[in-house]
């Protein structure tokens, strides 16, 4: 069973109740995924990692108003993200998801767009605060700041494509504080149901902003909360992006089969502070985070595939170096790019004026 959050808000995975954890770190990739597909699982969480870093030194400079970080979220994502048909199936996702988005296929360049607010970024055109994802060609729709809502646009999709036969499905993302919000509850409980092809992905992080899980909810798990709800509830190791990605495959293979819908709880840790404008020393210590590092889903990945003889340290080195130069191409991109027209900001709002294709 999950351990007693009472007693420590550090996330010691040989205590916790989650498929593949026990023993089998990264074990889980090796039956379905291909030596180069494994790399690039890697590859997208190190460069997620690399632009979120950036961020951050961006917002130190003031060059930037506003960060919210993925730094530890990065296996739950990417884990997820190759478990979809990418450009296929759709994505509602919350603000902590750089790095499904970079899976999903968003650029560097588009990220910095997005962090400075300028024009051609690709979320709203500079009219919404950063981390307001929104990808047009990979499905990925448009939230707001206000959790949670996206759980029901989700069920509503999922409602769209069942009515329709279609064979997609839809991922959403929450962070687990937001599963205390009712439309969550109320998208959940729609898609149960109805039997909606809708994954329901929890990044259970431990904290929503400085409220530690034991203060959010009574159970020690959000797995737990899908029995009452009539649907599958599975914990998986967030810190392992193959265990994370066979747990939502077999949930996403469900829906497709027309079995319903799934809730993921993925556990990992927020390394970071909630986002730049938060001070989480008054929440937590310097010990804990320290202690929590220790299972950094980056590490815990590039550990495993040097050892599986997947990767070598030469090319862990140089995939490292190109990282930090797209992401350094990207910020000198996005620095010099226009900002938009005062004018802009009164369009579109009404339907008619949005430009589809």
């Amino acid at each position: 069973m999950f351990m007693d959050q009472r007693e420590s808000a550090a996330l010691d995975v040989s205590e916790v109740d989650v498929t593949h954890a026990q023993g089998q770190t990264g074990s889980s990739g090796g039956d379905n995924l291909s030596k180069e597909t494994m790399q690039e699982m890697f590859w997208t969480m190190l460069l997620a990692r690399r632009l979120d870093e950036r961020a951050w030194v961006l917002h130190r400079q003031g060059k930037i108003a506003f960060h919210i970080s993925a730094i530890g979220h990065e296996a739950t994502q990417v884990g997820a993200a190759f478990a979809l048909q990418r450009g296929h199936d759709w994505v509602v996702p919350y603000y902590r998801d750089l790095a499904l988005m970079v899976a999903m296929g968003m650029t560097p360049t588009e990220f910095a767009l997005g962090l400075m607010g300028k024009q051609e970024e690709p979320n709203s055109g500079g009219r919404q605060m950063p981390s307001h994802w929104s990808l047009r060609r990979a499905n990925v729709v448009s939230h707001s700041s206000p959790v949670a809502t996206q759980t029901p646009h989700a069920a509503g999709i999922g409602l769209a494509i069942k009515m329709r036969g279609d064979d997609r499905i839809v991922l959403t993302t929450i962070g687990e504080g937001s599963t205390s919000q009712g439309e969550w509850y109320e998208g959940v409980n729609w898609a149960a149901i109805h039997a909606l092809p809708v994954v329901f992905l929890v990044e259970n992080n431990r904290y929503a902003i400085s409220e530690r899980v034991d203060r959010q909810m009574a159970v020690k798990s959000v797995a737990e909360k899908a029995c009452g709800l009539g649907l599958v509830g599975v914990s998986v190791d967030g810190t392992d992006v193959f265990a994370v990605h066979q747990t939502v495959r077999e949930a996403v293979d469900r829906a497709r089969r027309g079995e319903g819908p799934s809730v993921v709880e993925a556990v990992a840790y927020r390394i970071t502070p909630h986002s730049s404008d938060d001070d989480d020393r008054t929440y937590r210590s310097r010990e804990e985070v320290e202690q929590n590092k220790q299972r950094d889903p980056l590490l815990i990945a590039r550990k495993f595939l040097i050892e599986e003889g997947l990767l070598d340290e030469n090319t862990a080195q140089e995939m490292d170096a190109k990282a930090k130069s797209m992401v350094e191409e990207a910020v000198k991109t996005a620095e010099q790019a226009p900002y938009p027209s005062p004018e802009e900001a009164l369009g579109p709002v009404y339907a008619e004026e949005v430009k589809r294709g």
